[in-house]
């Protein structure tokens, strides 16, 4: 061990999943030098034994919603910009093209259509992404959900070269707190403040209350996208300094743009989720016939049991859906998590200006008892992915399987019907995989300003990604698909969630 550094274990309970709130497991150990923690009775403990080890630490700064003050300025930085020949489709010359870098504190300072083509060039129209469109990430800012009194000061960059066109954009806020991000730091911001060091407010480039992997640098399709990504990259890192923030975190990107920003000096963190992957199948029936005998006859007891109880559930789009859907939709999502001790970042407002924005974008499934609506689940519809979201039901009642059909069966075959490669159904949930989502790495990239406390958050990621790698390949032992099946023969392509996503990770 490193002299003048002890081993401090992080073992914090925080909460987890989308709608709800479940304790995760205990962190690995993290390695921080203890002449800086900032803990009376730690201080006695090595007055007493110098060479004790101390195996905890607990919460020390209170969640706070502090003022947070916007940057006020805009920036400038020269890049080489290559030039394409038009005769010729090979670069030619190097200029210095200077590139305008912006931050706004609302995206509604920004035009849609701008946003949306960075958004849309940087997935491709096959594999658009809802969640980075400006329809959503303003219906989050203008229903009170991601703004300043909830931790949330937007810092949007746009790049925008010297004829005004926008190149890229960045979602980006200024946080008071570590919630909604669903890559979990509170115990990083405990053991920083016990370094001596305030962890918070911190620079956030995600989707807010969104676990949803897609590109956060939206960069256009152009011949320097390279060049304008590396751009907008640095310049997050500029405003650590001149914000003067503690860090940096990028969730839930793609695992190429996390590979990309590992250059620039940010640490990568590998999470797990459960997808499932629609292999072209013509019927729910014909996926289940992938499935070994015992895990199909189970699905199919099960969706007999929601039928037995004289329940009507629908698929809703669009036009169908009504106010009085998303009325009772919000009192079942409050009910989820009133009774999972969490918190309801999502505003009644913004169910409501959901649908009227982004009415084709999504699927709510309803579940009626006697024609009363008793239960709904929320989705986004992708390019090539169905997402699925929130869930909830009517208080004080049950009924047995419900949130498995709603849930899980009928995303699978809505993206059956519409040809959809694949559904998410986000974090948590072992349960997800006898039901055919199976453990799929998720990314996030990290950027910590301290030197010393970085080489700790570097050796307690090199421990978490080991037991993430395990624990992935233990779970995908569990598999519900018979061999020669179309997902088993996924174990050695591309789309396998496990050696293949983490290649570069070792």
């Amino acid at each position: 061990m490193e002299p003048g550094l002890q081993t401090v274990g992080l073992y914090t309970s925080v909460f987890c999943c989308m709608a709800c709130s479940v304790p995760c497991k205990p962190s690995p150990v993290v390695k921080i030098p203890l002449r800086k923690i900032r803990s009376y009775n730690t201080r006695i403990l090595l007055d007493s034994f110098p060479k004790l080890t101390v195996q905890a630490i607990f919460w020390g700064e209170n969640r706070r919603k502090s003022k947070l003050q916007p940057l006020q300025q805009d920036f400038t930085i020269l890049a080489e910009i290559k030039q394409l020949s038009l005769e010729e489709a090979t670069p030619t010359t190097t200029i210095s093209s200077p590139i305008t870098i912006s931050v706004v504190s609302s995206i509604a300072l920004i035009q849609p259509q701008d946003w949306d083509i960075c958004a849309t060039e940087s997935t491709g129209l096959q594999s658009t992404n809802p969640f980075v469109s400006h329809a959503f990430l303003s219906t989050l800012e203008e229903t009170k959900c991601a703004v300043p009194e909830e931790g949330w000061l937007p810092q949007h960059l746009v790049a925008r070269n010297q004829e005004g066109e926008v190149l890229g954009v960045v979602p980006l806020y200024l946080k008071s707190h570590s919630y909604g991000e669903y890559v979990f730091d509170h115990s990083w911001a405990s053991a920083f403040y016990r370094y001596g060091g305030s962890y918070y407010p911190k620079l956030q480039c995600c989707v807010p209350f969104s676990p949803v992997t897609g590109p956060r640098v939206l960069v256009r399709e152009r011949h320097d996208k390279d060049e304008v990504f590396n751009i907008l990259c640095k310049s997050m890192l500029e405003l650590i300094h001149r914000f003067q923030v503690s860090s940096l975190h990028v969730t839930f990107p793609t695992q190429q743009d996390c590979e990309k920003m590992s250059h620039h000096g940010f640490l990568e963190r590998i999470g797990m989720q459960y997808h499932w992957h629609n292999h072209d199948y013509k019927s729910f029936d014909e996926f289940l016939m992938d499935l070994k005998q015992t895990k199909r006859k189970n699905i199919r007891q099960e969706r007999k049991k929601v039928q037995a109880q004289n329940l009507k559930v629908k698929r809703l789009r669009g036009d169908e859906i009504k106010a009085h859907h998303w009325d009772a939709f919000y009192k079942f999502y409050r009910n989820t998590t009133d009774n999972k001790w969490g918190q309801a970042y999502l505003t009644r407002d913004f169910f409501h200006m959901l649908g009227s924005r982004m009415g084709r974008d999504v699927l709510l499934v309803i579940a009626e008892d006697n024609e009363e609506l008793v239960a709904g689940a929320l989705n986004l519809i992708g390019g090539d992915t169905l997402y699925g979201r929130n869930w909830g039901s009517a208080p004080n009642i049950f009924y047995s399987h419900l949130h498995f059909e709603m849930c899980y069966y009928q995303a699978m075959e809505a993206a059956i019907e519409w040809g959809l490669k694949k559904v998410e159904a986000g974090a948590q949930g072992e349960h997800k995989i006898q039901r055919g989502y199976l453990p799929t790495a998720t990314y996030s990239a990290h950027y910590i300003s301290d030197i010393e406390f970085r080489d700790a958050i570097a050796d307690f990621l090199s421990r978490e990604t080991m037991q993430m790698k395990s624990a992935m390949q233990i779970l995908y032992q569990s598999s519900p698909f018979k061999a020669g099946s179309h997902q088993e023969s996924d174990n050695n392509s591309l789309d396998r969630p496990l050696e293949s996503q983490f290649m570069n990770s070792s």
